[in-house]
């Protein structure tokens, strides 16, 4: 039986592997401005790199961490036929984002690689939750507000486009990041969260 698994097991363990790639922690370290652990938040993605000063940085983290889950989609579908095999490679990615083996499965958040999951998988379920997120980022100024309305869309926004494995997908990776963003919640609830724009940038 676990010949027959061989496809699933090799697209999920590539995808994580993709996936745990700390691109964050790479260039920081690669510019000399040291680890991006003992930074603001201590989180690898691209909110928390902003706070090196390098826009650059933080704007090439943002992209790769999203190609890596692209890449991983992409990879899988090239190797198998099977469309629930491929979603999975695309969670797997996710999963190593969030919870990498090379830094003690302390990752990021999961915000760039599952949009980059969901527009390889889904591109118009994808683009809805990047315009999601670019709206409530420019109405609120708040990058972890703006994430949550992004993810939290994404089932409903795969119910009406796409089928139900998508949106078992786009629930998934929504309830992920959900549970990475416990303490940014907190801090909206009690109105303590950072701004863009006002001062730091805060927590990412």
């Amino acid at each position: 039986m676990i010949f027959d698994n061989l496809p699933l097991i090799f697209v999920c363990v590539l995808g994580y592997l993709l996936g745990s790639i700390p691109f964050g922690l790479l260039l920081t370290k690669s510019a000399g401005l040291g680890d991006i652990r003992g930074i603001g938040s201590g989180n690898i993605g691209a909110t928390n790199v902003l706070r090196t000063g390098s826009k650059g940085l933080a704007a090439a983290t943002l992209v790769l961490d999203a190609l890596k889950g692209a890449a991983a989609v992409l990879i899988a579908r090239t190797l198998v036929y099977d469309q629930d095999i491929v979603l999975f490679a695309g969670l797997a990615a996710v999963l190593g984002h969030l919870f990498p083996v090379w830094l003690g499965f302390k990752g990021g958040k999961g915000v760039a690689t599952g949009l980059g999951v969901l527009l390889a998988v889904a591109w118009p379920a994808g683009v809805a939750a990047c315009a999601i997120w670019l709206l409530v980022f420019a109405a609120t100024r708040l990058s972890s507000l703006a994430a949550l309305a992004a993810f939290a869309s994404t089932p409903c926004t795969a119910l009406i486009l796409e089928d139900f494995s998508v949106v078992k997908l786009a629930f998934t990776i929504a309830v992920l990041v959900f549970v990475r963003h416990q303490a940014n919640i907190r801090r909206l609830l009690d109105g303590t969260e950072p701004r863009f724009g006002r001062g730091k940038t805060g927590h990412a």
